[in-house]
């Protein structure tokens, strides 16, 4: 019973549930990365080089095909994932400085009774 107590409070812990939500957030961003570049990416390029498709790109040697053309899409999908996560997590960072920033602003510290009576007589005398 100690075991399964540990467990759900491990699981309910935020880290394991954001984790969650990234993996999944992830998965579904990677199938619209995917869909983009099949959809109009891959398509330029394929007027380009004018073959079909990237996919279809492959050399054969010694009688075995090894369609590099699977390779590059992946590679394309990767560039295009890599470069949002680095521009989201480059906007985090700058957010997170702005933040510190903010927060190292030292503030005026704290009178006592008697410098802020002192205080009052002082502005009382400048009037």
């Amino acid at each position: 019973m100690g075991m399964l107590k540990e467990f759900r409070d491990f699981a309910v812990k935020g880290n394991v549930i954001d984790l969650a939500v990234a993996v999944v957030l992830g998965a579904a961003f990677g199938a619209i990365v995917t869909a983009l570049t099949q959809s109009f990416i891959m398509p330029l390029i394929s007027m380009v080089i004018g073959k079909e498709g990237v996919k279809d790109l492959s050399f054969t040697a010694n009688g075995t095909e090894f369609p590099y053309g699977v390779f590059l899409q992946a590679l394309i999908n990767f560039v295009i994932i890599a470069f949002v996560l680095f521009l989201i997590v480059k906007g985090l960072n700058h957010l997170q400085r702005k933040k510190e920033a903010e927060a190292e602003v030292p503030k005026a510290p704290e009178l006592s009774v008697t410098e802020k009576l002192l205080t009052e007589i002082r502005d009382n005398l400048r009037r």
